[in-house]
Parts: C-alpha cells; sequence; structure tokens
C-alpha cells in the first residue's frame, strides 16, 4: 500500500520592517488627555468647577432667585455639579502625583456613569432657567424688577460647565468602551 503521509514544512514569518513597527498614525488610547488620570482630565475638571461655581455664586447673590423653581433646580444641579468635579479634580491629582493609572473598567465606569447624570441634571437646570430668563426678559418685560443679567450670567456658566463635562462623558464613554 502507498498511501502518502502528510508533512509539516514549518514556514518563517516573514521579518518585520520598520514602517511597521514605527507607525506614525497608531496612538494609543492612554496617551489621550481629558480622560481620568492626565493632566488634561484635572484641567477639564478644573473648568468644570470653575464654571460651575461661578453660576452658583452668582444666582444665589441675587435675593429673589427662591421664587422661581427653575432657579433653585439651577442651583441644586451646579452645587451637585461643583461637588462631582472638584472631588473627581482631587482623584485625578493625587492619580498625577502617585502615577497611578485610572483607566480600569470598574473606575471607568464609575466615572462614566456620575459624568453621564451631572451631564444631564447641569443641562436640563441650565435649559430650564434659560427658558425662565427669556420669559421674564423678552416675553413679560420685567427686567426692571429683576435680576436679568445676573441669570443670564448664571445660565450661561451653568451652560458652559455642561460643555465641559459633556467632554469628560465623552472620553470616558469612549474608553469604556474602547476596552
Amino acid at each position: 500500500m502507498f498511501s502518502s503521509r502528510p508533512a509539516v514544512h514549518p514556514v518563517e514569518a516573514p521579518p518585520l520592517t520598520d514602517a511597521a513597527e514605527n507607525h506614525p498614525l497608531r496612538l494609543r488610547m492612554k496617551d489621550v488627555q481629558g480622560m481620568p488620570g492626565t493632566s488634561g482630565g484635572l484641567a477639564l475638571r478644573l473648568v468644570q468647577f470653575s464654571f460651575a461655581l461661578s453660576a452658583l455664586c452668582v444666582m444665589v447673590t441675587t435675593n429673589d432667585y427662591t421664587s422661581v423653581t427653575a432657579f433653585c433646580y439651577l442651583v441644586a444641579a451646579v452645587s451637585l455639579q461643583s461637588l462631582w468635579s472638584l472631588s473627581l479634580a482631587f482623584v485625578d491629582a493625587y492619580a498625577l502625583l502617585v502615577m497611578r493609572c485610572l483607566r480600569n473598567r470598574p473606575i471607568t465606569f464609575f466615572f462614566t456613569l456620575g459624568d453621564g447624570i451631572m451631564s444631564t441634571l447641569t443641562f436640563a437646570g441650565a435649559c430650564s432657567s434659560a427658558g425662565i430668563t427669556v420669559l421674564i426678559g423678552n416675553d413679560l418685560g420685567l427686567c426692571s424688577e429683576n435680576h436679568c443679567t445676573s441669570f443670564e450670567t448664571a445660565t450661561a456658566m451653568a451652560f458652559l460647565s455642561w460643555f465641559a463635562i459633556s467632554i469628560s462623558f465623552m472620553l470616558n464613554f469612549w474608553l469604556l468602551a474602547a476596552r
């Protein structure tokens, strides 16, 4: 019986070229600034905190913000936003000082969830305050009796804080989805 026997012939892998090893367009996820544990992330948290705190201070300095529910909601939302951003700024600063990586899945999920909730609350408060500010200023014409410029300034600061936390949310969500 003349049957053939299978034979395995090893084949060498082709050598790697320099272009494949040092690809200039390839970025690693950990190199993106703005994510937790980076100096860009710390700066983004401090910007969020400063805008939320300025919206809170401007709104609280008026004496009649408690008469409108939307303004009270804005004060509550930016208060929570400022506490959230300040606490995560401390976490980012600590991670930078001890050179810790904050990119494991549970921490990233916690940051993403918190940023999503705070972003939604801040945006809702800013939109409701903007609606009331337009109602008072343009429709009713009662700016002479109210603090329209203070309300508009606080609303603008809340929108800027929302924009900054939306960037953090998107970067954290991207990091979470890339894992």
